[in-house]
């Protein structure tokens, strides 16, 4: 077994070309192998520059893709991060935290990925490098489905870009069978401004309930403009039709539509009393 740690991009350009398998963090990628053997090429990228941390980069903010989940939920970011921060809080147990990646959440692209619903409501932006440049795409677009990204062969995920979403607050909900080291029943990420106590640039998106997470559009327009106190009413009158969640050994698809109905309204109502101060 060849495993590669380079320090530089076209080392590591050069293991991908040789069919390496990319881990960053390998909290995911280890499992998944089951008993089978392991990959004779393996290029690990968390020694490449450019590839972690977490700094202001003009009109956003840019995460390393080998930022770890640790180093996000500590990290001093304005309130419209605190539903990123609280999903990395959620992400298995302390020591995955300290190992596993934001990008290696991100390309193994699990519909119960929890890092995926609340840089959704970021607007994130995800940047691909290869031999060819650089290459930026909205991370809705990044994700395809179930274990498949829009990433090409030669390509690997070096950061994420998020525009400044001004003064809004995050929330994060996450259900589980049980507190820790447990995969999504469902989740739900939220960002709202509230102004004279109205509900503004609203923003919600849930995961575990379809092949991707994805954002809420009507909700949030429904929502938008509308005082703090009618979210109860709204939320509870949308027909939520673009989740199509299925029953496994978790739960049935039924449960999870109701049990994401009253985690929309918590987190909504955790934003808005965030912005409330």
């Amino acid at each position: 077994m060849s495993y590669h740690r380079p320090d530089r991009i076209e080392d590591a350009f050069a293991a991908l070309a040789a069919d390496a398998s990319v881990i960053a963090g390998g909290t995911d990628w280890y499992p998944a192998r089951g008993d089978g053997p392991l990959p004779d090429n393996v290029l690990d990228i968390t020694r490449l520059p450019g590839f972690s941390g977490i700094a202001r980069d003009g009109q956003g903010w840019r995460i390393g893709a080998t930022t770890t989940w640790t180093a996000i939920a500590r990290a001093d970011l304005p309130a419209c991060f605190d539903g990123l921060r609280a999903a990395a809080r959620e992400v298995g147990s302390l020591q995955i935290q300290n190992a596993g990646t934001i990008g290696g959440n991100l390309c193994n692209a699990s519909p119960a990925a929890d890092g995926v619903p609340a840089l959704l409501t970021l607007d994130a932006q995800v940047r691909l490098v290869s031999p060819r440049g650089p290459r930026d795409m909205p991370l809705a677009d990044f994700i395809l489905g179930p274990r498949r990204t829009a990433r090409s062969g030669d390509e690997l995920l070096q950061s994420l870009w998020i525009p400044d979403p001004g003064a809004g607050t995050g929330a994060f909900q996450k259900l589980g069978s049980r507190k820790y080291l447990v995969i999504s029943i469902a989740m739900v990420a939220s960002l709202v401004r509230v102004e004279a106590g109205q509900m503004r640039d609203v923003r919600v998106a849930v995961g575990a309930c379809g092949p991707v997470a994805t954002r809420l559009r009507d909700l949030e327009t429904s929502l938008e403009g509308r005082a703090v106190d009618d979210a109860a009413g709204i939320v509870a009158a949308a027909p939520l039709g673009t989740l199509s969640p299925i029953s496994d050994v978790r739960g049935s698809a039924e449960y999870r539509l109701d049990a994401v109905r009253n985690m929309i309204l918590r987190a909504l109502v955790t934003s808005c009393g965030g912005s409330h101060g």
